[in-house]
């Protein structure tokens, strides 16, 4: 993926803000007391899908157009939120949107791609068996497929973190969850765009580490599994393109454990009462891990997303 400009990540931004407004960060008093630093959190709970990839769907999507005049439709490969994401931006261009899960995905993000427009289909028992089901239909139904990391992605979630860099300019360090990737290459692209020194601090759940061992190992490394509940963490296997960008740019990668996620969900209704999904609170768990490291510094934690099923949710704060 070539190096990406401030002008290629205030492009994006343009299309993203024909769909949506920029989201807000604030800087929460109660976890600042709690964590003895500023604490600048990202609301990225706050877009029309309730997560960050929204951004990248649209930027994918015009870039799709672009380049791909002729293309009837697109399939993919998601637990939810990037699924959200391509069907509401596939459907803006009256395309098709195939979107593969793996069985026993979320009740509520299934239904939430449905109600984007898209057309969801159960396959295999974990993200990467999805992934392969969804590269066997785009050859059988002749549709774009959509990979879960690609150049598109990243500039599109880039924009939020030029937003927060833009608006808190000062952060010493940032806490980005790592799923596929997208994320935290985008917060990268965008720090290095603006010259920053901040430290970004990649953040996987002990269950699905692929990405911290692969760091730490200087190549990729796959796991047997992935069993978080912190759906958008559950990758067995890193992807190349955005491990090459990630192993470059981060400063560290911090696992959490499962008890340390739902912990951190209960801070975030406690402090700032929002909701947080798994992935989406994860950030916060691992600076919750830090905090004596982190003392007096300016912090940005990434609310990655908040689309979390209720009786999930009611077994976390319960």
């Amino acid at each position: 993926m070539h190096r990406l400009t401030r002008d290629d990540i205030e492009q994006a931004a343009r299309h993203v803000y024909q769909v949506m407004p920029a989201t807000a960060q604030y800087a929460w008093p109660l976890l600042a007391q709690r964590l003895g630093c500023t604490v600048w959190v990202k609301h990225e709970n706050h877009t029309p899908t309730g997560a960050f990839k929204i951004r990248g769907g649209i930027t994918f999507m015009h870039w799709l157009k672009r380049e791909h005049p002729g293309a009837k439709g697109i399939v993919t490969a998601t637990r939810g939120n990037h699924g959200q994401s391509l069907a509401l931006a596939a459907s803006a261009l009256g395309l098709k949107a195939l979107i593969v899960v793996p069985q026993g995905n979320s009740v509520e993000k299934n239904n939430a791609m449905r109600g984007f427009g898209g057309e969801v289909i159960e396959c295999g028992r974990d993200f990467d068996e999805a992934r392969e089901e969804a590269a066997r239909l785009a050859q059988a139904h002749d549709l774009f497929l959509v990979p879960p990391f690609h150049t598109e992605l990243v500039k599109g979630v880039a924009t939020y973190a030029l937003e927060l860099f833009t608006a808190a300019p000062h952060l010493d360090t940032v806490y980005v969850p790592i799923g596929c990737g997208s994320g935290i290459c985008g917060v990268i692209a965008a720090r290095d765009a603006l010259g920053l020194k901040t430290q970004v601090v990649g953040v996987v759940s002990r269950e699905a580490a692929a990405a911290k061992l692969s760091f730490e190992a200087g190549e990729i490394q796959e796991t047997a599994s992935a069993n978080t509940f912190a759906d958008g963490l559950a990758v067995r296997k890193p992807i190349p393109a955005a491990f090459a960008l990630y192993a470059a740019g981060a400063a560290r990668i911090v696992a959490v454990s499962e008890q340390e996620i739902a912990e951190a969900m209960r801070v975030y209704y406690t402090d700032t009462h929002n909701l947080a999904e798994g992935a989406g609170a994860a950030a916060l768990a691992a600076l919750i891990q830090e905090r004596e490291a982190r003392a007096g510094e300016t912090v940005g934690v990434i609310l990655s997303g908040g689309n979390v099923d209720r009786s999930v949710y009611a077994g976390v704060i319960g």
